[in-house]
């Protein structure tokens, strides 16, 4: 029996009514997935865990579970950010932490792109570069702080620098990857349109590896903010980290979780502005 033999041979009525079936078996499952991307059902969604955390925080603390000196109540710890924003300390916090974490993530991004566009693209830097930075990256990021007091002093210099490494490392991991590993057919096929160089890079290869991009640059900023407290619990006057390390010195634990809760805000809301950064790139490019 040949393969034409063994094939089923469906009348046309049947295909039709097959493919209305399987269209109608479908809607369902977009229809579904259409509801949690809406926008305001993914941001309720989001909020439900918090709350729930809220709740169980509040009942714990209320109900004598915890001691309030291991475990200070919500109302504390927003009464401890009322105070330190009457007086200007919490605002000023706040605003050197995000200045040291934007600065940082921007110039760490942008060197670990140009590292990733070396080692990925050619192969004599890969050769050469990759294995020195793999050791570097093996580093933790404690180790680098007497470093970098001994060379720039306890100033800005040393807290940047040190979350520009933060941020370095996933931006140049992720991207180099990407670019490893781009389709060789859709290169050849650019180049058989004489695209070489910055051309190709741009029209095909850019392209391909944008949401690896976004993805490291989301990694970068979350490292950026990890990197962020390790400078400032060491060697720092002003920020959130040192809020952090003078609360526990001074036994406030309501300000060590409003420095927490702080950080995770802060992180949430940056991240927030990656993702439409990410919306709009997959746009442009894809």
């Amino acid at each position: 029996m040949t393969d034409i033999d063994q094939r089923v041979i469906v009348p046309a009525d049947s295909r039709d009514a097959l493919d209305a079936a399987r269209g109608q078996s479908r809607r369902p499952e977009r229809g579904t997935r259409r509801v949690w991307d809406r926008p305001i059902v993914r941001i309720l969604g989001g909020l439900l865990l918090p709350a729930l955390i809220l709740l169980a925080w509040q009942f714990v603390t209320t109900s004598g579970l915890v001691e309030p000196y291991r475990l200070p109540t919500p109302a504390s710890v927003y009464q401890a950010g009322v105070e330190l924003a009457e007086n200007g300390q919490l605002w000023t916090h706040i605003a050197i932490s995000v200045q040291r974490v934007l600065l940082g993530f921007a110039i760490g991004s942008v060197i670990g792109l140009a590292a990733a566009g070396v080692v990925g693209l050619s192969r004599w830097g890969d050769v050469l570069l990759s294995p020195t930075l793999a050791a570097v990256r093996a580093v933790p990021s404690l180790a680098w702080v007497p470093l970098l007091i001994l060379w720039m002093q306890i100033g800005e210099e040393s807290k940047v620098t040190l979350i520009a490494i933060g941020a370095f490392f996933p931006v140049y991991t992720t991207v180099a990857s990407a670019l490893r590993h781009v389709d060789p057919q859709l290169v050849e096929a650019g180049r058989s349109f004489s695209l070489r160089g910055w051309s190709l890079f741009r029209t095909v290869q850019l392209p391909a590896v944008v949401p690896s991009v976004v993805a490291g640059l989301r990694l970068a900023l979350a490292q950026a903010w990890l990197f962020l407290v390790a400078a400032e619990l060491i060697a720092s006057s002003m920020g959130l980290g040192f809020l952090l390390t003078d609360s526990q010195s001074t036994g406030r634990v309501d300000r060590i979780l409003l420095s927490i809760v702080l950080l995770a805000l802060l992180g949430t809301i940056t991240n927030g502005v990656l993702v439409l950064l990410e919306k709009y790139l997959l746009r442009r490019w894809t």
